[in-house]
């Protein structure tokens, strides 16, 4: 049996996924004050509070739309960047991404992405939880 064949970790689940197809994605609602219908598709969720990566999500942000500027109080998010350029906002910075970069967003840091092109801009999204429980 290879490793694709086995059956996941208890408290995770798996989902195949061949392509970033629309038909495979969902519409959103626009989050933390985005525009536009964002498309979305969680690959990948962890039942389990300590586990390192709790979700990885595949985004597709259609031309002209954005996941608005936010943060998060205790996990870490890494966005990237699959195909496509957009604008990211990072703790007040912001800045060109495409294909093939990778964004770190630490924990409690203010961040948000906008699709300013005519093309889908798509993303993977992992959030990472803290790692380990309270004392």
């Amino acid at each position: 049996m290879s490793p694709a064949e086995q059956p996941p970790a208890r408290g995770v689940t798996r989902s195949r996924v061949s392509n970033l197809h629309e038909g495979l994605l969902r519409g959103v609602t626009a989050d933390h004050g985005g525009v536009g219908t964002i498309l979305a598709h969680r690959a990948y969720r962890s039942e389990n509070a300590p586990a390192p990566i709790a979700f990885i999500d595949l985004v597709v942000l259609p031309p002209h739309t954005s996941i608005g500027v936010h943060r998060h109080a205790d996990d870490e998010e890494t966005y990237v960047i699959l195909a496509g350029r957009g604008l990211m906002t990072l703790d007040g910075d912001e800045f060109e991404v495409r294909a093939g970069d990778v964004v770190p967003n630490r924990a409690h840091g203010e961040h948000g992405l906008a699709n300013t092109s005519d093309d889908d801009l798509q993303l993977l999204v992992f959030e990472v939880g803290p790692l380990g429980g309270e004392e």
